[in-house]
């Protein structure tokens, strides 16, 4: 019977199982273990899901596994006695519980922010590479695909909506705020976005991660907004159209929620009116100026 992905920690079965026989040569080999030993050092050491006591054995005896490993690569062999270390140390730190009872899932790389990195990386998956403006067709099936990682990654259905909200928007932008179907599309999700804010009220490293997506894009479209009649003269036609709302739409989200910053004064960003109004008056005395 197979075991359960939940159940797995890849680097270290990759480490385990791949020798250096596998590669080009010994650098390339090495440059890869050293990778992996990382993502490990990331996920228990640095990130880890359950608080780490610093005087924990098993952190102590994989940090040396891993300073070795940078000055070489360490021994994987069958009888190796680092190996049996290091897969002793890794299982101990990703079994921990926070309150010592039993668990049927490791935790190895669900801690935060590296569990965002990783999920995001893996949207990214999304777009064409012939295309990059382009979402594939198959888009519903790799999403699909992609829920059978929110165990392992401690992800769930509201922090999957800000990853791939922010995930359609920095793709909107990077490729150089050209197709706005990417736009529209953050925009759209930022509906569930809104939902999903409204029933996490207690959950503070959702508000933490759903602050930095938003506060984000909010200042990226106050930029905008603030000189429209400049900055929208040079923009693709009706860009105003997705850009106005999302800026409005994120505005909404957070209030309430943790202090962010915004390019207006906190009697302007007190209502939403009070926003485009602010937004009018400082693209106005610009285009005067000028």
């Amino acid at each position: 019977m197979g075991r359960r992905s939940e159940t797995i920690i890849l680097p270290l079965e990759l480490l385990r199982q791949l020798k250096p026989s596998e590669f080009n040569d010994a650098h390339e080999y090495h440059e890869w273990q050293r990778r992996h030993l990382r993502v490990l050092e990331l996920g228990l050491l640095t990130h880890p899901s359950i608080p780490l006591d610093r005087s924990n054995s098993s952190a102590q005896k994989l940090k040396e596994i891993i300073r070795a490993g940078e000055l070489k690569p360490i021994d994987t062999g069958k009888n190796s006695e680092i190996l049996r270390v290091l897969c002793n140390s890794v299982v101990t730190l990703a079994w921990r519980t926070s309150n010592g009872s039993p668990t049927d899932i490791c935790h190895w790389v669900d801690g935060f922010p590296i569990n965002l990195h990783l999920y995001i990386s893996l949207l990214q998956a999304c777009f064409d590479t012939k295309d990059e403006t382009m979402v594939i067709e198959e888009v519903d099936e790799i999403l699909e695909l992609m829920k059978k990682t929110w165990t392992t990654l401690g992800i769930n259905r509201s922090v999957h909506n800000v990853c791939f909200t922010w995930v359609l928007f920095q793709q909107f932008v990077i490729t150089g705020q050209i197709e706005q179907d990417l736009l529209g599309a953050a925009l759209t999700l930022l509906s569930e976005v809104a939902n999903d804010a409204k029933k996490a009220t207690d959950d503070s490293l959702y508000f933490k991660i759903l602050s930095s997506a938003l506060t984000s894009m909010q200042s990226w479209a106050e930029r905008w907004l603030l000189d429209y009649h400049e900055s929208f003269k040079k923009g693709p036609a009706g860009l105003i159209e997705n850009v106005l709302p999302l800026a409005l739409s994120a505005a909404k989200i957070l209030d309430g929620g943790p202090e962010v910053t915004s390019c207006l004064s906190e009697e302007q960003a007190d209502s939403l009116y009070g926003r485009v109004d602010a937004y009018i008056r400082s693209s106005a005395r610009n285009a005067f100026a000028k």
